[in-house]
């Protein structure tokens, strides 16, 4: 069975001894009872030593943010990536631990972070910790977490959902036609589809080629990890994934699972080949929880530090520090957060002082950047970049499911950069424009007067298309930007420039293929950009801590928000959306975003769509 050695442990156990009793006869007779407490001592001592069979439950579902996290106020340590590993790694060195049970419920992550949970599962199976998955309603996402351990099950009304990759685009033309609102985008690179969904009523032939390419890669990663997992060619995956969506009975057919079995029979599964011991299911294994005692004048202040995002106190050491900064959300000016919905902004001030904080942190000696982004503002993406740059330590770029445009703008000055096979980067091109809304508000009745000075007057402006003077002008700057951007990516990646704008051009890669052409350095996960990092220092202790940065936003922040932040339409406006039908939520998100974005830089260094796996 896929069980470690168990280890029994002899307890001394100290019971009642019989003894002799004086009788009157003057002979002696034996104690033929025990006491009450010697019989449940006995008890304890039989149980104690019969041998048990522990499996440690972890749940996945929700999201699972990539960086830190502050403590909630109902006691529990919300769920991330990091603190997922831990459990991990501390099951997999846990003795009394025999094996890891996954429960797999739809959590909310991309490709690239199902690689790092993959690799991180096959460690654990590594190290002689087998790992169990059972799925319920599975989607793909799901599915392929579920392949990296050792058996898969799946109740039997379940439903494995995988039905391939299909890309939907939706144009917004006709619509804005008919409200008499124009459209007016300026772009540079041929690849730099962002605004197409305004402008067009179906894709360019490049759009459509770059889509086509994406998919092909992504598939690709799909097929090739269900068939070396589940041992099974690539054309059986193949036909597998046509007959699709499965049964639980279909999907067992098609060796795709193990098993049509409920939660319930784990002690069944884990004892099969097992019936001397006992069984113990740790559930919620390894979740930290916190003191949430809230009484007295004690409670008062507990609750307050919680509130501002104050950590207790820790022990002064002198270990040495790798900092792990995250990266995540779109890139704006100003301050950061991370919303309690979410939503996640990379603002450029708070990054910074993270970049500063490392860089003047004795005990860190090197940086990893980890980046999730689809990119966003160009200055902001610009300082963010120059911080790293007068940084005089090694830093390292792991990559997370997207690192693109301005995402890969951050990145390229790196040491080194690291992708996941699936992450989405390159999209080097800068896109800018805007909506002409005065169409629109004639038909509802509303006019518009102007009193104007300066020739470009007009040019941020949402009422009027541009002039030709101001097209012209504002083209000028999209083009400065992306002389600026190719000219940065050929410094840090060591290429010349018209190399980097042939790869440009807006052009979306896989991490694959970032690979292949030069813009990323290897394929690899967050723990290998760290012993990266550790190399490239210098490092020759194996004893090094992580220190993670920018410090997670309180709850007080993330509900109120600080005076100065450029994110609170974001937190007041966004969680509303999710009253909405999931697709319209999505575009209504990315317009939302567009329009914040634009309001304090016209070029934008955006990714132009949002791929989401299920």
């Amino acid at each position: 069975m896929l069980l470690k050695s168990l280890l029994i442990t002899s307890l001394v156990v100290l019971t009642a001894i019989p003894c002799a009793i004086a009788q009157p006869d003057g002979g002696t007779r034996r104690s033929s009872t025990r006491t009450k407490t010697s019989e449940a001592a006995a008890d304890a001592a039989d149980a104690e030593d019969s041998p048990k069979v522990r499996w440690a439950e972890i749940e996945l579902s929700g999201l699972i943010p990539e960086g830190p996290s502050l403590p909630g106020l109902f006691g529990e340590i919300s769920q991330t990536l990091p603190k997922l590993f831990e459990r991990l790694d501390k099951a997999a060195g846990d003795e009394k631990i025999d094996a890891v049970v996954l429960r797999i419920n739809n959590p909310l992550i991309g490709l690239g972070t199902v690689h790092e949970l993959r690799t991180k599962i096959k460690a654990v199976r590594e190290q002689g910790t087998p790992v169990v998955a059972f799925l319920e309603t599975a989607l793909t996402t799901d599915y392929l977490i579920a392949t990296a351990c050792d058996k898969i099950y799946i109740p039997e009304p379940g439903m494995l959902l995988m039905t391939g990759m299909r890309a939907e685009v939706s144009f917004y033309k006709n619509m804005l036609d008919y409200l008499d609102i124009k459209t007016d985008i300026l772009r540079v690179g041929k690849f730099k589809s962002a605004a197409e969904p305004y402008t067009r009523t179906e894709m360019s032939p490049e759009f459509r080629q770059e889509i086509s390419e994406l998919l092909d890669g992504q598939y690709d990663i799909l097929v090739s990890s269900i068939s070396e997992s589940r041992g099974l060619t690539r054309e059986q995956v193949m036909a597998a994934i046509d007959n699709g969506p499965h049964t639980a009975k279909s999907a067992l057919e098609a060796k795709l699972v193990d098993g049509m079995n409920y939660v319930e029979d784990i002690e069944k599964i884990a004892l099969a080949d097992d019936k001397e011991s006992e069984f113990e299911l740790v559930k919620r294994y390894g979740k930290e929880k916190v003191d949430v005692d809230f009484e007295g004048f004690t409670g008062m202040i507990k609750m307050m530090n919680l509130l501002m995002g104050v950590e207790p106190g820790k022990r002064k050491s002198n270990t040495p520090q790798i900092a792990v900064i995250y990266a995540s959300g779109a890139i704006m000016s100003g301050r950061g957060s991370s919303g309690p919905f979410g939503d996640e902004v990379i603002g450029s001030e708070s990054m910074i002082e993270a970049i500063r904080e490392a860089a003047e942190n004795e005990r860190v000696k090197a940086i990893v950047l980890r980046i999730n982004s689809p990119g966003g503002s160009a200055i902001a993406s610009d300082l963010i970049w120059n911080a790293l740059e007068q940084v005089d330590k090694p830093i390292v770029v792991s990559m997370g499911d997207v690192a693109a445009s301005g995402g890969y703008y951050i990145s390229m000055g790196a040491d080194f950069i690291y992708a996941e096979p699936g992450t989405i980067t390159g999209s080097i091109g800068v896109v800018g424009g805007k909506l002409a809304l005065e169409g629109l508000f004639e038909k509802l009745g509303i006019t518009t007067s102007y009193v104007t000075r300066g020739k470009n007057s007009g040019a941020l402006s949402t009422m009027q298309p541009f002039t030709d003077s101001e097209r012209e002008t504002m083209q000028a700057m999209m083009n400065d930007i992306y002389d600026i951007f190719t000219r940065k990516a050929a410094a840090g990646r060591d290429m010349n420039v018209e190399k980097i704008k042939e790869l440009g051009g807006g052009r979306i890669y896989i991490g694959n293929v970032a690979v292949e052409n030069g813009l990323v350095d290897a394929i690899g996960t967050l723990d290998d950009a760290v012993e990266k990092a550790i190399t490239l220092a210098g490092i020759e202790t194996d004893d090094v801590e992580r220190l993670m940065l920018p410090k997670p936003t309180s709850p007080f922040e993330q509900l109120f928000g600080p005076i100065d932040t450029q994110t609170q339409l974001n937190q007041v406006t966004v969680p509303q959306l999710d009253f909405l039908p999931q697709e319209l939520t999505a575009k209504l998100r990315n317009a939302l975003l567009i329009e914040r974005l634009s309001a304090t830089d016209p070029r934008l260094l955006l990714m132009p769509f949002e791929l989401k796996f299920k």
